[in-house]
C-alpha cells in the first residue's frame, strides 16, 4: 500500500532509521563479545572496532535481505560470508595456529585451516552477530522490521566503516594482540585467502538465489510450536554449538577431530531444519521470534564462567553487569512483543 501524498507546499516526511541502526550496531559485538567474554572490560577499547566489523556487518547483511526481500535463509548466508571474512580475510584466526592459553594448536588443524575453530565460528559469527542481533532489533522497532534502514549515502558510508574497521581489526590482532600472545609471525598463503574470497561471493550469490527460501507457507495447516518449546530449542541447539569449541580447548579433546567436526555439521543441520520448518508456518510470531532470540543469547551467557576464576576483579564485575543488562533489555523487550501479542491475537 503506497503512503499518502504529502499536502502540496509540505515537505514529505521520511522515516528516521537512527535508533534502529544504532541498536543493531551497538547489540551485535554487545552479544557476540561481551556476553561470550571473548572481550572483557580490561581491554573495552576494542569494542569500536568490533562495531565497525560487526555491527556494520550485520546491518550490511540486514540491507541485502530486505532490499531483495529474502528470508532468513539469506540472513544466515550473508552472515557465513560475514565469517569467512573475519576468519580468512580480517584477522585471519582460523588460518595462523591458535595463540590462546589452554588451547591446542595442533587439534584440528589441516591444510593450514584450523578446521574445528573454523567450523564453531562460522555457525557463532553467523548466528551469534547476525541472525539473533538482526531478530532482535526488528522486535523493538517493528513498523520497520520489513523494510531497509539505509538509503544511498548511509550504505557507501556503512561501506567504508567497515572496510576501515577491518583494517584497524586486522592490525590490531595480527600486529598488536599475537605479538603480546608470545605467537610467531604468520603469513597465510594467498592461495587461501583467494579460498576465502572465493567462499564469500559463493555464499553471497547462494543468499541471492535462495531468496525465497524459508518464507511462510500460506495456507499451511500445520501447528504452530509452543513458544517456550522453541526458546528451550535455541537455548539447547546453542549449548551444543559450543561443545565443539570447547574441544579446542579440552584437556582430552575428542579423536579423531574429524568426529567433532561430523558432529557439529549434523548438529548445525537439524538445528536449521528446525527452525526452518517452525518459522515457514504461519503462525510463526513475533513471540516465536524471541523466545528464539532469548534462549540462542541465554546459549552464550554461561561461557565466561567457566574460566572466569582467573579473570581480574575488573573483568569479573564487567561480565556481571553485561549480563544484568543484557537480561534487563530481554525483559523490557518481552512486555513489547507479549503486549502486542495480547492486542492483536491470532485470527
Amino acid at each position: 500500500m503506497s503512503s499518502p501524498a504529502p499536502d502540496q507546499g509540505q515537505p514529505a516526511v521520511r522515516p528516521r532509521f537512527a535508533a534502529p541502526i544504532w541498536t543493531l550496531l551497538l547489540l551485535a559485538p554487545f552479544i557476540a563479545e561481551l556476553l561470550s567474554g571473548a572481550t572483557r572490560t580490561s581491554i573495552l577499547f576494542v569494542y569500536m572496532p568490533e562495531v565497525m566489523v560487526w555491527g556494520v556487518g550485520a546491518l550490511l547483511c540486514r540491507e541485502l535481505v530486505r532490499r531483495w526481500r529474502a528470508g532468513s535463509t539469506s540472513l544466515l548466508l550473508l552472515g557465513l560470508a560475514l565469517s569467512v571474512a573475519e576468519e580468512f580475510i580480517i584477522q585471519q584466526t582460523s588460518l595462523a595456529p591458535l595463540p590462546f592459553a589452554g588451547a591446542h594448536p595442533g587439534y584440528g588443524r589441516l591444510w593450514g585451516i584450523n578446521l574445528v575453530y573454523l567450523l564453531f565460528m562460522l555457525g557463532y559469527e553467523s548466528v551469534w552477530v547476525v541472525v539473533v542481533p538482526v531478530q532482535i532489533a526488528e522486535l523493538f522497532f517493528p513498523t520497520r522490521a520489513g523494510v531497509p534502514w539505509l538509503r544511498t549515502r548511509g550504505a557507501i558510508a556503512a561501506c567504508v566503516a567497515f572496510v576501515v574497521g577491518s583494517r584497524i581489526a586486522w592490525y590490531g590482532w595480527t600486529q598488536q594482540a599475537r605479538p603480546r600472545l608470545h605467537a610467531a609471525p604468520y603469513h597465510p598463503p594467498l592461495a587461501l585467502i583467494a579460498l576465502g574470497l572465493l567462499a564469500i561471493a559463493v555464499l553471497i550469490t547462494a543468499a541471492y538465489l535462495v531468496r525465497n527460501l524459508g518464507r511462510q507457507a500460506q495456507g499451511a495447516s500445520r501447528r504452530r510450536a509452543p513458544v517456550w518449546l522453541v526458546g528451550l530449542a535455541a537455548f539447547m541447539a546453542g549449548l551444543g554449538w559450543f561443545e565443539v569449541i570447547g574441544q579446542q580447548f579440552s584437556p582430552k579433546p575428542m579423536q579423531p577431530f574429524w568426529v567433532v567436526i561430523a558432529a557439529g555439521l549434523v548438529w548445525a543441520v537439524l538445528a536449521f531444519a528446525l527452525f526452518t520448518w517452525w518459522s515457514s508456518c504461519p503462525a510463526w510470531s513475533e513471540t516465536h521470534r524471541f523466545a528464539a532470540a532469548f534462549g540462542a543469547t541465554l546459549a552464550c551467557m554461561p561461557a565466561p564462567y567457566l574460566s572466569i576464576a582467573s579473570w581480574p576483579a575488573i573483568d569479573v564485575v564487567g561480565v556481571v553487569i553485561f549480563d544484568a543488562l543484557a537480561l534487563v533489555g530481554f525483559l523490557l523487550l518481552a512486555r513489547k512483543v507479549f503486549a502486542r501479542a495480547k492486542a492483536a491475537p491470532l485470527t
